[in-house]
């Protein structure tokens, strides 16, 4: 067995101990691992290039059950052993799939450094399933989630507008009643939806109400070949082959029992899910952030310039250094959020961690630009290039913007990060007053 480079592997990986990784744990990072390096890592580069992914990948994944990782854990046991789903890839059984296993998925699904193959099929599952199963009606349940679990039917996360994007609660669609009450009439129109031309549903963020959050509801819309709908892939400059789509909406009927839950809570169904998606993110951005930064470090093993190596030159091992060590770190703040997940409460989780979720999946845009700038330089004009050995460098520079953006953009997320610590801080200190107030 190759000797790992410096920075292509977690600590784990690399024969260094670890309190978090199990036998069991281990036992699943091989047999994902071994799936995706046989159906998708070796192809990643040239699907990407292509800018799509054959339809074959989605069927392959769906029929070994290898999309349910991607949703939040602990996942729906009793929705999928009476699909008659009970393990994945006979390494884990469903009842227990932690948040651990997911972080391993999300990392072995991002292994090419590439964050468009994967999420071309992973996404609706991730952020879509999700919200129809915690809110969703048991007659919506019933009829959707068999065909979704098993891959017979595809669906998207649908929520951002060209006027509102980490703005969710300026959110425009509309969505009428009809005047017997039996249907919902939309209007409007979803931007940068990442799956969406291959989805036949979506979760959809629709105005039913008045301004702001309050006025939000979730509505399960059917998309592709439906009347009223119109879709077309955007031109984004990277992760393409994921799908970023368009959708337009011009009077679409969805029947009122396509309700996700109450009107008006739709801005708080959508944000239960968010912890999940930004630590997703998080986690492939890192493994995207190793990828890029462990190439480098290869190249310049080899590399020669004025009569020696590349690493022989002390500003090239400063700069691998200083974006290995912010690589490093971040590392293990994610594998700390994931132990962290795994101890707490859904509900506690939710309030003290989902202002520093925001901020991790903020920082893991940082640390992966400065591993893919310290990538592109180093590799000089290959770096450059799209074709070549510095092709890999060139294709993640180009996206990095898709992680610093998607999920809550990063200003947004720090800036949560800090009102979600005032606002807790104030929660805590007003309990412990009234606590001491109660003693006395």
């Amino acid at each position: 067995m190759a000797v790992p480079i410096p920075f292509s592997e977690p600590p784990y990986l690399c024969g260094l101990p670890s309190p978090y990784y199990t036998p069991e744990l281990r036992k699943w990072q091989k047999a994902c691992k071994a799936f995706i390096g046989e159906h998708l890592t070796p192809f990643a580069m040239e699907w990407e290039t292509e800018e799509t992914v054959p339809e074959h990948l989605f069927e392959v994944f769906s029929k070994n059950h290898m999309l349910i990782p991607a949703l939040p854990a602990p996942l729906p046991v009793k929705e999928l052993k009476a699909c008659g789903i009970h393990d994945i890839l006979g390494a884990v059984k469903v009842e227990d799939f932690t948040y651990f296993h997911n972080l391993i998925y999300n990392d072995e699904m991002a292994r090419s450094g590439l964050a468009g193959p994967g999420g071309s099929i992973t996404t609706g599952m991730a952020f879509g399933v999700p919200c129809l199963l915690k809110f969703a009606s048991k007659e919506l349940k019933d009829k959707y989630l068999p065909d979704l679990f098993w891959g017979r039917t595809r669906t998207c996360i649908a929520i951002t507008e060209p006027d509102a994007g980490s703005d969710v609660a300026n959110i425009r669609t509309e969505a009428k009643k009809s005047s017997d009450g039996k249907k919902y009439i939309i209007n409007g129109a979803k931007k940068w939806i990442t799956n969406g031309i291959w989805s036949d549903y979506a979760p959809m963020a629709v105005r039913t109400g008045g301004p702001g959050g309050g006025g939000l509801s979730l509505l399960w819309v059917p998309l592709k070949n439906y009347p009223g709908v119109t879709m077309r892939r955007l031109k984004v400059s990277g992760q393409i082959s994921a799908g970023t789509t368009y959708i337009e909406l011009d009077d679409v009927e969805v029947p009122a029992e396509n309700l996700i839950g109450q009107e008006g809570m739709g801005m708080r169904y959508i944000m239960t899910n968010f912890n999940h998606e930004r630590l997703t993110i998080a986690a492939s951005a890192t493994r995207q952030a190793r990828v890029a930064l462990s190439a480098a470090f290869e190249y310049c093993l080899k590399r020669e310039a004025f009569g020696k190596p590349l690493m022989e030159q002390p500003v090239v091992r400063h700069r691998l250094a200083k974006a290995g060590s912010i690589l490093e770190s971040h590392w293990a703040w994610v594998e700390q959020f994931v132990y962290q997940m795994t101890q707490l409460p859904k509900a506690v989780a939710d309030v003290e961690l989902g202002g520093l979720t925001a901020a991790c999946k903020a920082n893991a845009a940082h640390v992966f630009k400065e591993c893919a700038d310290t990538a592109a330089l180093l590799f000089g004009g290959n770096g450059y290039t799209r074709t070549g050995q510095g092709a890999i460098a060139e294709k993640m520079w180009r996206e990095v913007h898709g992680i610093r953006v998607p999920g809550g953009s990063e200003d947004v997320m720090l800036d949560l990060m800090v009102r979600q610590l005032v606002k807790n801080f104030q929660r805590k200190t007003k309990e412990l007053e009234k606590e001491g107030a109660a003693k006395l």
